[in-house]
């Protein structure tokens, strides 16, 4: 689907994070330098290294992201990039995407929000794919690239160090395809872990005081969901210790509760809950 774009003016850059021997021999079949290049990489497990291996190579105006499962239609590119010259202000972009599952069927259209959406990203009312996002080199390295401490959400992490300093093109047509399969990377448990990182980054940076009770209100539902991922993987103890070390900063929250006494319920007994709260005492005291 990138071969296929009706705008012709791009570089392609695979780095490949230490694929096997058959992807990487396909991947060679693609390679056409200068237009063309495989940056072959040992497997790092880490997909921010991986796209900002690419980013120190990419040269153009404006970049682009694509994962390996997912398809442009043929005016995307051409489209966003119309639509940013013609904007002036706007450093980056994003269209309205269909998720598809692993048979192709349609499962739902996500919609494409417009302008000065930090807001709306932390109090979770969009969702940016990241094969949609067509961004300004410029801006890009205002904010700097993807952060490489995060496993996953770094894609969520970079949309919100965007949204601080641009607004957002929103092009609400269905240009981008995002796929749902039983293959994808990382695990729950990884990506509400990554998640928590990422608000306490926002916290911690003071960029968004006015939606700091929305920060905290995420932070503390995605506490409790790990613990409950905690607890549904057997590793009860675990499970304990991340309500207790959330709950000064989650109590207020009535989704925290929610989650967390699920969590209690479905992962022990109540003598083992009330057992670990004594323990936790007596270490703090």
């Amino acid at each position: 689907s990138i071969f296929g774009q009706t705008l012709r003016d791009w570089e392609l850059l695979i780095a490949d994070d230490g694929s096997d021997g058959e992807t990487r021999a396909y991947l060679q079949t693609l390679a056409n330098p200068p237009r063309v290049r495989l940056i072959q990489l040992g497997h790092t497990g880490k997909p921010a290294v991986v796209r900002n291996t690419a980013l120190r190579e990419a040269g153009g105006e404006f970049v682009a992201f694509m994962d390996s499962d997912d398809v442009w239609m043929p005016n995307k590119l051409e489209t966003q990039i119309a639509s940013l010259r013609g904007n002036a202000g706007r450093g980056w972009s994003h269209t309205r995407f269909v998720l598809m599952d692993a048979a192709r069927h349609t499962m739902r259209e996500m919609p494409a929000a417009d302008g000065w959406i930090l807001g709306h990203l932390l109090k979770t009312e969009t969702v940016i794919a990241l094969p949609s996002v067509v961004v300004s080199r410029a801006l890009l390295d205002q904010v700097g690239g993807f952060d490489e401490d995060l496993v996953m959400c770094e894609d969520y992490d970079l949309w919100l160090r965007l949204a601080t300093r641009s607004r957002i093109d929103a092009i609400d047509e269905p240009l981008t395809i995002v796929r749902r399969h039983g293959e994808h990377y990382g695990s729950a448990a990884t990506s509400y872990r990554d998640s928590i990182h990422v608000l306490n980054k926002v916290l911690q940076s003071g960029t968004a005081p006015q939606f700091e009770y929305y920060v905290r209100r995420e932070r503390a539902k995605n506490s409790a969901s790990l613990a409950r991922c905690h607890m549904a993987s057997g590793n009860r103890n675990a499970g304990l210790r991340t309500l207790l070390s959330a709950a000064p900063t989650s109590w207020r929250h009535h989704g925290w509760w929610t989650e967390a006494l699920k969590a209690v319920a479905e992962g022990c007994a109540p003598q083992a809950f009330w057992k670990l709260i004594r323990d936790h005492g007596r270490r703090s005291n």
